[in-house]
């Protein structure tokens, strides 16, 4: 379960630009996981559509 989280973690951080926070506060931050979740959900959702 962890390496799974961890792997999902590392792909934000690595190609939705989540090693560096672009808003200061805690509110601010949570939103920019947020969104970076949605594109993340989104970019997959099609990759499994078009494979089926």
């Amino acid at each position: 379960m962890r390496g799974r989280i961890e792997k999902i973690f590392g792909t934000w951080k690595r190609s939705y630009g989540l090693r560096r926070m672009r808003w200061r506060g805690l509110a601010k931050a949570a939103l920019q996981v947020h969104l970076t979740a949605i594109a993340y959900n989104l970019k997959r959702g099609l990759t499994i559509i078009a494979a089926a």
